[in-house]
């Protein structure tokens, strides 16, 4: 993950500047989406590589096991490596069996700046 000093204002043009190659925004590239993943998701070490592939991505958020044996997570970046996570996310680890992903996409809000396991 790129750290940069919010106040300076040569690092923001070197940002921006980096950025600037397409057409669109940076903001206007970033999604949310939240991810219910069914089946063999849970004793596999589903969330450890998930927080793996998700840093690994650059995006945000968190996953976390839900009592009813199914994994749920919300995803938030640039709309590529979303994808890319989202993506991972229909095969899982090597022990996983991901019967279904429901995706439902929202507002990027960038409460986090990482990617966590929660224990909720």
């Amino acid at each position: 993950m790129t750290e940069y000093i919010i106040n300076s204002t040569i690092q923001k043009n070197i940002v921006s500047s980096k950025r600037s190659n397409n057409s669109t925004s940076s903001d206007e590239r970033k999604i949310s989406v939240r991810l219910l993943i069914r089946g063999k998701v849970q004793g596999v070490y589903f969330r450890f590589n998930m927080q793996e592939v998700a840093k690994k991505s650059g995006v945000i958020g968190w996953v976390r096991n839900l009592p009813d044996g199914n994994v749920e997570a919300l995803v938030e970046g640039n709309k590529e490596d979303v994808n890319e996570v989202v993506e991972w996310s229909k095969m899982g680890p090597e022990n996983a069996r991901v019967d279904d992903v429901e995706l439902e996409y929202g507002q990027y809000l960038g409460n986090s700046d990482e990617f966590i396991i929660r224990y909720d």
